[in-house]
C-alpha cells in the first residue's frame, strides 16, 4: 500500500489538474497561475493535400477515428467523393496526417498545418463535385486563419521519398486559377544565364536531401508525372515559380 501522505498529495495534485481543465487549457500544478493575455492559439501556416488511397469516404473515416497497419492517422478534414465535407480534428489540434515531413527547412508538418483527405484511390480522376467543395473549404479555411494562399501543398511535396499524393490527376490548375497554390504562367520565358533550378526547387520549399523524389514530386504536380530526371521546359517554369515567389516577398 502507498504512503498515506503521497496518496493526499497525488489527489490533491489531480483535483487541481482537474480544475484547470473544467475553466480551460490544462495547468501545471508546479507553477503559480499568474495569466498573461498576450498569446494565441497556435495557428497553421500551410494546408497540405492527402488521397486516401481507399475505396470510399466511409472505409476512410473509420481509418481516420482509429488507425491502419502504420498506427493511428488522421486529418482535420475529408472531402467525400460526392463533395461531402467531414470534420475529425479541430483546426486549433495537431492532426497525424503528415507523418516524417519537411517543406522549406522545417520539418514536422504536423505543428503547422491543416491536412484534408480526397477521398480517392490515387489512379482516378478527382470528382467535380469534389473540387467544388474543396475550393469552398480552402477559402474558408485560407481567410479564417491567415493561411497565405500559395502554402496549399501535396503529401508528396513535403515527404517526396515516401508519398506520391495526391496522384499526378489532380487538378492543380484548377486550384491555381482560383488562386491556391502555385503555378505556371501562360507565357514563359527563358531563364537568365547562370540560373540554377534546384536552387529554384530549394527557394519553393522542396526538400533537396533525395534530389531525384524532389525531382519527381515536381513533376508530379507541375507537369502530371513522374519522372525522377529533368525534362525539357523544366528550367522555364522553375524560373517562372521562382519570380512569383520573389515577387511575394
Amino acid at each position: 500500500m502507498s504512503h498515506p501522505v503521497l496518496r493526499v498529495t497525488f489527489i490533491l495534485l489531480f483535483a487541481i489538474v482537474m480544475a484547470g481543465c473544467a475553466t480551460g487549457l490544462p495547468r501545471n500544478p508546479l507553477a503559480d497561475w499568474q495569466p498573461s493575455p498576450n498569446h494565441e492559439p497556435r495557428r497553421a501556416r500551410a494546408i497540405v493535400l492527402h488521397h486516401t488511397a481507399m475505396d470510399s469516404a466511409e472505409g476512410a473515416l473509420h481509418t481516420l477515428q482509429t488507425e491502419n497497419s502504420g498506427g493511428p492517422v488522421s486529418a482535420h478534414y475529408l472531402i467525400g467523393d460526392d463533395g461531402r465535407v467531414y470534420q475529425l480534428v479541430s483546426e486549433q489540434q495537431r492532426a497525424w496526417h503528415a507523418g516524417g515531413s519537411r517543406w522549406a527547412g522545417i520539418s514536422d508538418l504536423n505543428s503547422w498545418s491543416i491536412g484534408i483527405e480526397l477521398d480517392n484511390d490515387g489512379a482516378e480522376p478527382f470528382s467535380e463535385a469534389q473540387i467544388r467543395s474543396l475550393l469552398v473549404l480552402l477559402e474558408d479555411i485560407t481567410g479564417r486563419l491567415g493561411i497565405q494562399r500559395h502554402m496549399v501543398l501535396a503529401h508528396g511535396d513535403v515527404a517526396p521519398t515516401k508519398k506520391d499524393d495526391p496522384s499526378a490527376l489532380f487538378p492543380w490548375q484548377r486550384l491555381a486559377d482560383a488562386g491556391f497554390g502555385l503555378w505556371q504562367r501562360e507565357h514563359l520565358s527563358a531563364p537568365p544565364a547562370g540560373f540554377d533550378p534546384w536552387l529554384a526547387m530549394r527557394l519553393l520549399g522542396y526538400d533537396l536531401r533525395d534530389r531525384s523524389a524532389a525531382l519527381a514530386a515536381f513533376h508530379r504536380r507541375y507537369r502530371g508525372r513522374d519522372e525522377r530526371t529533368w525534362l525539357p521546359g523544366d528550367d522555364a517554369i522553375l524560373y517562372d515559380l521562382q519570380q512569383q515567389m520573389l515577387q511575394m516577398q
